[in-house]
């Protein structure tokens, strides 16, 4: 869902990648820091302290917000490699168990719950990366791609946690089901 809305908000994305560009930094740089702020959301959903949530929730909005810088600065500095793409989704897919294991640890729901939120978004991420292999592009399709679950753990997650991982995995479960008769169609 958030992708469609990527195109309206394409020109702005481009400025910050140009912004960002601008430090000399690499692509990578931002990839990294993204997922050292959503391991610092991990440990903050971990830490039992009385805020737990909405530190960790903040975190993972930044590190959300450095997902989208990475890739714009690699556009703009013209430094696009599928060596950094593959980077980048490995990145994404250890801050995103990171996260759901951070609360987990901190208690914030139940262990059932989140082992099943943190398994079907897995699982969605998979689909994609399969469907692609067999040259179906899946990039769109479904109503929770990764922005959108970990949107609403940040957010959500702030104010009930519990209610924020069964959202994430409704939302899984629908785009993975999605996802599944998409391809099947296409093959």
């Amino acid at each position: 869902m958030l992708n469609r809305l990527r195109g309206r908000l394409e020109p702005a994305l481009s400025a910050v990648g140009r912004a960002f560009a601008a430090t000399g930094l690499p692509p990578d740089f931002w990839t990294y820091l993204g997922l050292a702020l959503a391991l610092a959301s991990a440990g903050a959903f971990a830490s039992g302290l009385q805020h737990a949530a909405l530190l960790g929730g903040a975190l993972l909005l930044a590190s959300g917000f450095f997902d989208v810088v990475d890739g714009q600065v690699a556009r703009a500095a013209k430094k696009e490699s599928r060596r950094g793409a593959f980077a980048d989704s490995l990145a994404d897919k250890a801050a995103e168990a990171a996260v759901f294991v951070g609360i987990m640890a901190g208690s914030l729901a139940d262990p059932l719950l989140v082992a099943s939120a943190l398994s079907l978004s897995l699982l969605v991420s998979y689909a994609r990366a399969r469907a692609e292999s067999l040259g179906v592009q899946l990039s769109g399709v479904g109503i929770g791609e990764r922005a959108e679950r970990l949107l609403i753990l940040a957010v959500v997650g702030m104010l009930w946690m519990e209610a924020a991982v069964a959202a994430v995995a409704a939302v899984a479960a629908i785009t993975l089901a999605h996802r599944a008769v998409s391809v099947a169609r296409r093959l």
